[in-house]
């Protein structure tokens, strides 16, 4: 069996070997007490609980079809790198829920004074789909991104377009046995939405391995939330990162993610009920799974999964 996806019960300690180093996972029940308090406490600060409420079932603030676009006021801006902030808008009414379905987005919408057209971008939120009152994302600033530009010069309480939910890829309890989740960059949010449903719910038994790959470590988004992940379930949750500048010390991947990695962390590809998702920039796909020809057809199988032996019907492009 691959040691990497050798999942046990009870408390363990796991040496993995990759590309000639030694990795050493030893859960101990402190750890796993700390870690899942924080889980805890992290997924109920992003719900909003607290909040009071009448008691009657939450409005939800996007209800697709055909009502249009809502500007939402920016309540707060958080720093989280040298190119990354966290932006948390207020949805219409502090007891409103986006209306938010797993796995799914929102397109967001802006028109610079010198723009012919707008420009229209989907971004998937960070925050629980159950927060009362606010909607989370997290998103990199890119030098040729004109919306990430423009969101990262935005300020309190200017206002953006959204418009939604656009729906990805229909998730319910224990779907498939085992998930794979490679993402790259903002990628990671999709991915992210995935395990909150899955780790948030006590009768979903998925597995999960995330392989994550970024320029530097400081560029890992949300790096804590998937430790607590990795702690609180180390039976069932793995996460590998490669990284094109690593620090001094790293001790896990570097360069891009590439065949001897996947082969090693991946399930094989003979194994029943499994999916692998992939979410990226388009170098991404284009090296691992092959591009989506539009948003509603995932295109053919290429890349390094199809070289695996993976059949289209077990990757799922976001």
């Amino acid at each position: 069996m691959n040691p990497w996806l050798k999942y046990g019960g009870g408390f363990f300690a796991s040496t993995f070997i990759l590309y000639g180093i030694i990795r050493v996972i030893t859960p101990v029940p402190e750890d796993k007490e700390k870690a899942k308090a924080n889980l805890e406490a992290s997924m109920a600060q992003r719900r909003g609980e607290g909040v009071a409420n009448d008691g009657k079932p939450a409005n939800k603030a996007f209800t697709g079809g055909d009502q249009g676009w809502i500007d939402l006021k920016l309540e707060s801006v958080e720093e989280l790198s040298h190119n990354t902030k966290k932006f948390r808008f207020a949805l219409p009414d502090k007891d409103d829920v986006s209306g938010l379905q797993i796995a799914s987005a929102l397109l967001t919408k802006y028109k610079g004074p010198d723009m012919e057209k707008p420009v229209i971008r989907p971004y998937t939120p960070t925050s629980d789909e159950d927060a009362r009152g606010h909607i989370d994302f997290v998103v990199k600033r890119y030098p040729n991104g004109p919306m990430s530009q423009h969101m990262h010069n935005m300020e309190p309480p200017q206002r953006l377009d959204f418009k939604g939910p656009i729906p990805k890829y229909p998730w319910e309890a224990n779907k498939h046995d085992h998930i794979c989740l490679i993402a790259g960059g903002t990628g990671i949010t999709p991915m992210y939405q995935l395990c909150r449903a899955i780790f948030s719910n006590p009768s979903d038994k998925t597995k999960v391995t995330l392989v994550f790959g970024n320029v530097t470590e400081e560029d890992i988004l949300l790096k804590r939330e998937f430790e607590d992940l990795e702690n609180t379930y180390p039976q069932r949750f793995r996460a590998f990162y490669m990284l094109d500048k690593p620090p001094e010390g790293w001790m896990q991947g570097t360069g891009y993610i590439n065949r001897e990695l996947l082969k090693q962390v991946l399930p094989e590809p003979k194994v029943e009920n499994i999916k692998i998702f992939v979410c990226g920039p388009p170098g991404l796909y284009k090296a691992i799974s092959g591009p989506k020809k539009s948003p509603q057809d995932q295109g053919d199988l290429a890349g390094l999964l199809k070289d695996l032996g993976y059949a289209k019907d077990q990757v799922y492009k976001f």
